[in-house]
């Protein structure tokens, strides 16, 4: 085979691969829009903030109370519960993680290490995943709603734990405070 033509083959794979990827991160985006288009409906106070690609549904946001906005460089306290997200829904089957005790029983963990439940507290910078990183940005304490993305926003290519590469990603959250000072 001349080199020319393996040039060419190993370009057309690489072009094969791409559409691929994007092909998948379309079909990641359509269950996003299904599931916050579900939500909405069965929550009409719910408020819907996109940041590039990445939406936040906040749920039943009804406090009339002007609370400050986390800003880049702000530190966030949350419970919370990542799922991969794999259709229009999210399964307690899906949940990767957690410091939510609730959550991990509902969602049948076996609980060997109660120290792991405990809030979390999180400097909005890029050490981040992006996705939640944009998701974050903008939460107010004592919101409640959820962060989603696609894996293109998340890990992408990489596996992180019980989390598979290139997984659209789902965060339940509760805001339990935020600070900007610095």
């Amino acid at each position: 085979m001349k080199r020319s033509t393996v040039i060419l083959l190993l370009l057309l794979m690489a072009a094969c691969t791409k559409q691929s990827l994007q092909s998948t991160y379309d079909k990641q985006a359509s269950y996003i829009e299904g599931f916050v288009s579900a939500q909405m409906k069965k929550d009409t106070l719910a408020t819907l903030t996109k940041n590039g690609n990445v939406y936040r549904l906040t749920l039943h946001d009804t406090l009339e109370v002007d609370r400050d906005s986390l800003k880049p460089g702000g530190m966030v306290s949350l419970v919370y519960g990542c799922f991969t997200l794999t259709g229009n829904s999210i399964s307690m089957s899906n949940l990767v993680s957690t410091n939510w005790k609730e959550l991990a029983q509902a969602a049948k963990w076996t609980l060997t290490d109660s120290t792991h439940f405990k809030l979390d507290t999180l400097v909005l910078d890029n050490s981040l995943v992006e996705g939640l990183a944009a998701g974050l940005e903008g939460v107010q304490q004592w919101d409640e709603g959820y962060i989603l993305f696609t894996g293109k926003y998340g890990f992408g290519k990489y596996e992180r734990g019980t989390i598979p590469a290139r997984s659209a990603l789902a965060y339940y959250y509760f805001i339990e405070n935020i600070s900007n000072e610095e």
